[in-house]
């Protein structure tokens, strides 16, 4: 038995989810520099407001829903990956250039770094569930003659009782 005969994965599939991935990813940056927050520099109680608010929950949602509907089927579990890709990345970049941040700025400990990224996760989580709902039209399970021939049980007409 071959991997894609056991998951129904085929390399299209794995291409596609990848695309999707990416594209939220994508749409999670621009989101972020749009916004002009950065969620991994800390200069005190006035670091939260409404625009980081925005940041941290609504941008990850939509990336979220774009992964969904790109991928289809599935994208909810995708979601996750774009936010983990974008705040690492950010917090990389300004790790790096730390020693230029100004004066009373700092940048956020990995332990709270952590919950932010957690939090954006699940946000993009949400959004990937309401990506599905959008594409499937209904939410929660369908019933086995609406799926596609590939996924249906061949039925053996013998085992059927009369």
């Amino acid at each position: 038995m071959s991997f894609t005969s056991v998951f129904r994965i085929t390399p299209k599939d794995v291409l596609w989810g990848v695309f999707a991935v990416l594209i939220g990813a994508a749409v999670n940056y621009a989101g972020d520099r749009l916004m002009g927050v950065s969620l991994e520099v800390f200069y005190g109680v006035q670091t939260f407001n409404p625009m980081w608010i925005v940041t941290l929950f609504f941008i990850p949602f939509v990336a979220g829903m774009v992964v969904s509907l790109i991928y289809g089927l599935g994208g909810k579990i995708l979601a996750y990956f774009s936010p983990i890709i974008v705040r690492g990345y950010e917090y990389s970049v300004i790790y790096d250039d730390r020693l230029n941040l100004p004066d009373g700025v700092t940048l956020l400990p990995l332990g709270y770094w952590i919950l932010v990224v957690i939090i954006a996760v699940e946000a993009a989580a949400i959004g990937g569930v309401i990506g599905e709902i959008v594409n499937k039209k209904v939410y929660g399970r369908s019933p086995k003659s609406k799926f596609h021939k590939r996924y249906q049980k061949k039925r053996d007409e013998s085992s059927e009782k009369v």
